[in-house]
């Protein structure tokens, strides 16, 4: 008899995950959509905590980018929590189109609209931090900041971006997976801290990150970002995370967890 302190074991969590996968799409459409509004106000959010962070730290590069990226796993956390439908860790959905068990019109069914509805929350939650005067704080440090942050994407080659963009959703699909093997808030809260940290700390490229670290600055008006490369980017990075979580997480552990799996994986893989 498991334990609440037993966590799921790998076959276990795949199928975990394959069984949610399935119950994902088919949601009605309009759920799925409040859902992905909540979830791109929820990663906004741990955006502008990042932010926070990151304003006049004397902690020196690593461990600033460090305590900036457990700010944001703030993001992650809400959606895992809260109840949440996050495109990017939506691609682990992939597990279940690759087991034949939703067909590829409903994957991408659901990719759209929880996109969509990511767009539409980080774009809402930008008009209220603008309106808040949250990037006025600190002399203005809080707005200089996020200026710097989001020209930087901008730099950014299309190589560099596709590239950042597929190490961000291996870690982001690593840390949703990773819930599934806990069954408390705690155990699912601490799976996702490092993973989280990481990916930000390092760099990498998280597109729904982007839909709001990107417009915010460009709503603001302090500083001039075409609009042309905002979309191309926005468009590279989520080439490169589908490739991360949809490929090289769920596709990888298909292969190994669920193709030909035991019988006993059957019995042993029941949800909370």
């Amino acid at each position: 008899m498991a334990t609440e302190f037993e966590a799921y074991t790998p076959p276990q969590i795949a199928m975990r995950i394959e069984k949610a996968g399935v119950a994902k799409t088919r949601q009605p459409w309009h759920q799925t959509f409040v859902l992905g509004i909540l979830a791109g106000a929820f990663i906004a959010l741990g955006a502008v905590f990042y932010t926070l962070a990151l304003t006049d730290s004397n902690l020196g590069f690593g461990l600033s980018r460090f305590v900036g990226g457990v700010a944001f796993s703030l993001g992650l956390i809400l959606v895992v929590i809260c109840g949440a439908e996050l495109f990017t860790g939506n691609n682990l959905i992939v597990m279940a189109w690759a087991d034949k068990k939703i067909s590829a019109w409903q994957l991408l069914r659901n990719w759209g609209i929880v996109y969509l509805g990511n767009f539409v929350g980080a774009l809402g939650t930008a008009v209220l931090i603008l309106s808040s005067g949250i990037f006025d704080l600190a002399e203005g440090a809080v707005g200089q900041t996020a200026i710097s942050m989001a020209s930087a994407k901008l730099e950014l080659t299309l190589l560099e971006a596709f590239s950042r963009g597929i190490l961000c959703n291996v870690l982001v699909c690593l840390a949703v997976w990773l819930t599934y093997a806990g069954r408390s808030v705690i155990d699912k809260i601490a799976a996702i801290i490092l993973p989280i940290a990481a990916f930000v700390g390092l760099g990498f490229e998280h597109s729904v990150a982007n839909m709001y670290v990107i417009p915010v600055v460009m709503m603001s008006g302090d500083v001039v970002l075409p609009i042309n490369d905002f979309f191309i980017n926005l468009a590279v990075v989520t080439a490169g995370n589908v490739v991360g979580g949809g490929g090289l997480v769920a596709l990888v552990y298909w292969r190994v967890y669920l193709v030909a799996r035991p019988t006993e994986d059957h019995s042993g893989s029941g949800a909370d």
